[in-house]
């Protein structure tokens, strides 16, 4: 396989960099001056784990409420009727599931990005697990995005406010945004701080020991740096 070549602007932006392991605040910092692209990139939290996906007990797949938003448009649909689907109509939702775009649904439709469901709904949305599984829209219990209907306000607010979903690739890595370029250093930490206290808070059963082996900060297009785990470990969300 032949070598990747990076571009000039890249080989520029690596030149003199650090290698050696940065503090979280650091690595902040240099991934922002690295972003020199004329985009508005994305930032990016890389880590690896001492899991093996291969093994239900050490899979993660977890929900992360962000201090700050992506910046990104959230589109919502919510599986409710009655006074429920009224609720969610007067918070917001972009959809409101009735039998025609149920169809639709079940047809493969699912242009949106976050699901929501009222407890007496999952019965019907199990039924599209097929379509909405594969593409992270199932309502799940255990993610806040199966709410009681008085609870429907507030999860339409959290979920257009920034939702994250991580979840672990075959590889036993985590991959999560945490903000772009044009944020503030202080915005990328909180959105980091929020990102690595979810995931170390929901540490698989199944992997004893130390969870998190390697944190790197990168760029959508600018290089890597390597992270000091306690300094990440000692980030704190701030108002």
């Amino acid at each position: 396989m032949p070598k990747q070549k990076h571009s000039k602007r890249y080989r520029q932006a690596v030149a003199n960099l650090p290698t050696d392991l940065l503090d979280a605040n650091e690595a902040v910092k240099l991934t922002r001056e690295s972003a020199t692209a004329k985009f508005d990139e994305s930032i990016e939290i890389h880590l690896a784990t001492h899991a093996d996906p291969r093994h239900a007990d050490q899979q993660l797949r977890e929900v992360v409420s962000l201090p700050h938003s992506l910046g990104d448009v959230v589109r919502i649909l919510v599986f409710a009727e009655g006074d429920a689907a009224r609720i969610a109509t007067e918070a917001g939702a972009d959809y409101v599931v009735d039998d025609e775009m149920l169809d639709r649904i079940q047809g493969g439709w699912t242009d949106w990005e976050v699901s929501l469901a009222t407890p007496d709904q999952m019965p019907k949305v199990g039924r599209l697990g097929r379509v909405l599984g594969p593409r992270g829209l199932m309502p799940n219990p255990r993610n806040n995005t199966v709410v009681l209907p008085n609870n429907l306000e507030s999860a339409i607010n959290s979920a257009r406010q920034g939702r994250l979903e991580i979840r672990m690739d075959r590889h036993a890595n985590l991959h999560a945004r945490i903000g772009k370029r044009s944020f503030t250093e202080e915005q990328l930490l909180n959105n980091l701080a929020a990102v690595y206290e979810t995931i170390t808070r929901a540490k698989p059963e199944g992997v004893k020991g130390q969870f998190v082996k390697t944190a790197s900060l990168c760029s959508a297009m600018g290089p890597s740096f390597k992270v000091n785990l306690p300094s990440l470990e000692n980030l704190t969300v701030s108002d």
